[in-house]
């Protein structure tokens, strides 16, 4: 059973940076595709960023050129770096474990993002 945690949430302004932490536990690491998603009010949950074990990885287009997903298998730790943030990104925001980037069985609990003007 893999256990998920994330931290690094926070109030940021707008045009601002955040980096987002994922740590996993009672897994392979290294095996699993990682991914990050969000939940804003009253929306659906939306892919962000994926990683798959071999770190190829993946952006929604809302994200592109300003987040960036990375692994570090020692630390069997994720990140979400993000950068130019923009009040539509205030969510909370989930990281994800999985056997591929389009399959996740395992979430985390949420780490609140938001920005502010």
């Amino acid at each position: 059973q893999v256990q998920l945690v994330e931290s690094g949430g926070g109030l940021v302004q707008a045009g601002g940076s955040l980096r987002l932490s994922c740590a996993a536990s009672g897994g392979m690491f290294s095996n699993y595709a990682m991914g990050w998603f969000r939940q804003a009010p009253g929306k659906e949950r939306e892919f962000v960023a994926g990683v798959s074990w071999n770190e190829h990885t993946y952006y929604a287009d809302s994200v592109k050129g300003r987040f960036t997903i990375s692994r570090d298998s020692a630390k069997n730790t994720v990140y979400l770096q993000m950068t130019m943030l923009k009040l539509e990104d205030t969510a909370v925001y989930y990281c994800a474990a999985g056997m591929t980037t389009t399959r996740y069985g395992y979430w985390g609990q949420g780490t609140q993002v938001t920005v502010s003007s």
